[in-house]
C-alpha cells in the first residue's frame, strides 16, 4: 500500500503536509495506550485547508497516511535533536505532547524496527518530496516549498503561554531569500485578525532547514498554525464558522509564493 500521496502541479509550488496522516498500523497500534491510538497530536485538517487552496493555484500537494507516531517525517533520519536543549519527541516517539508514554510498558519499538520505519514510511515520502522539488525547478527554474502544520494553542511541554495563530520558520532566513520573507512578513502584519511570530518557537524543522536552499533557486518556508483558529481542540472537529478566514489568509501567503 502506497503510504503518502502526491498530486502534481502546474507551478512551481510544492506544499508538504508530514503531519497530516493520522493512521497507524495494527501491530503498532496493538502496543500503544488506548488514547495514543487516536494519533491526538496530528496536525488535524491541514489538507482540508490547504487542498483547495493548491487546486485553485495549480500547486502539487504531498503529504502521508501514517501518522506522525509511526514516524515523524519531520525529524532527520539519524535522530538527533532539531531543537538542542528542549524537549521535543524525537523520529519514533515514545511520548506524546503531552508527555505521557505512547507505548505499553516493554513495547517502544526498538532500534531494528526503527530502521525499518525508516525504510517504509521516511525515506519514500523523502525520495517523492526531492523528485518532486527537482522536477519544478527543472521545470521553472525555481521551485518553492511550502511545509505546512497546526497544533494545538496550548502545549506547555513545547511553548510557554498560547501559541500564535500564524508562526512563520524560515530557519532563521537561512531557507528562504529576503524578498520572499518580507513579502510573507508584509502579508502577515497587514492583517489584524491572527496574532504572529516570525521564526520564533516553530523555525522550521528537518524539511524546512534540509531542502531550502535559495542559492540554488529552492526556497522553503514552514507555517505552524494555531488549532484553535479552525477546529475544536478537544473533538478535533473542523469548525466551519472559523476555518474560512484562516484558509484566506494562508491563501495569501501561497500566492504570495508565486508572484
Amino acid at each position: 500500500m502506497a503510504n503518502f500521496t502526491l498530486h502534481r502541479g502546474r507551478v512551481p509550488l510544492l506544499i508538504s503536509l508530514p503531519h497530516d496522516g493520522s493512521f497507524i498500523p495494527d501491530d503498532i497500534g496493538a502496543r500503544m495506550h488506548p488514547a495514543a491510538r487516536r494519533s491526538p497530536d496530528t496536525d488535524w485538517h491541514v489538507g482540508r485547508l490547504y487542498e483547495p487552496l493548491a487546486q485553485s493555484l495549480g500547486a502539487s500537494v504531498l503529504k502521508p497516511l501514517a501518522s506522525r507516531y509511526v514516524i515523524d517525517l519531520n525529524r532527520p533520519a539519524d535522530g538527533h535533536a532539531l531543537y538542542p536543549g528542549q524537549r521535543e519527541t524525537g523520529l519514533v516517539p515514545t511520548i506524546g505532547f503531552d508527555g505521557e508514554p505512547l507505548y505499553r510498558d516493554g513495547s517502544e519499538p526498538d532500534s531494528t524496527e526503527v530502521q525499518r520505519r525508516i525504510g517504509e514510511f521516511w525515506q519514500p515520502y523523502h525520495r517523492a518530496l526531492a523528485e518532486e522539488l527537482a522536477r519544478l525547478s527543472a521545470e521553472h527554474g525555481r521551485a518553492v516549498l511550502w511545509e505546512g502544520h497546526s497544533i494545538r494553542s496550548h502545549v506547555p511541554m513545547l511553548f510557554d503561554d498560547r501559541l500564535p495563530d500564524f508562526n512563520l520558520g524560515t530557519a532563521a532566513g537561512a531557507s528562504c531569500g529576503t524578498i520572499l520573507q518580507a513579502r510573507l512578513q508584509t502579508c502577515l502584519t497587514s492583517q489584524s485578525r491572527f496574532s504572529l511570530a516570525i521564526n520564533g518557537r516553530f523555525k522550521g524543522g528537518y524539511i524546512t532547514r534540509h531542502y531550502g536552499k535559495p542559492e540554488a533557486g529552492v526556497q522553503a518556508i514552514q507555517l505552524e498554525l494555531a488549532q484553535l483558529n479552525y477546529m475544536d481542540e478537544e473533538s478535533f472537529e473542523y469548525d466551519e464558522g472559523k476555518a474560512p478566514a484562516v484558509q484566506e489568509l494562508i491563501g495569501r501567503l501561497l500566492q504570495a509564493c508565486l508572484e
